[in-house]
């Protein structure tokens, strides 16, 4: 594991957004969502999110999730991500969102 600084650290914009719908996106080349999430001052946003082994797409809106929002736009198939969401791999490899566990203002950062 490679160690960064504190300066390096500060520079990745962390942010909480809520999640505002959930789509399929059936051109991705893995089973995934295009997710639309407000950012609240950093504006709101899109990704793709492969996240469907242990969610569907109807419970994901008005969750909060944590989202790497100064990365630059990545095209996955014929759509632009925005961002990056965020979450871990389980015991299969299937992604879990990472989350916030109680409620914070859109778009603040991860301190």
């Amino acid at each position: 594991m490679e160690t960064i600084t504190w300066h390096d650290f500060e520079k990745i914009e962390l942010c909480a957004g809520t999640i505002l719908e959930a789509a399929d996106f059936a051109e991705a080349s893995k089973p995934a969502y295009k997710i639309k999430v407000d950012f609240g001052p950093l504006g709101i946003k899109w990704s793709s999110a492969q996240i469907t082994k242990h969610y569907s797409k109807e419970e994901l809106p008005g969750r909060q999730i944590l989202g790497v929002v100064n990365f630059p736009e990545k095209q996955i198939a014929n759509f632009m991500s925005q961002f990056l969401v965020t979450g871990f791999a389980d015991e299969n490899g299937d992604i879990v969102l990472a989350t916030i566990d109680k409620p914070v203002p859109d778009g603040s950062k991860l301190i």
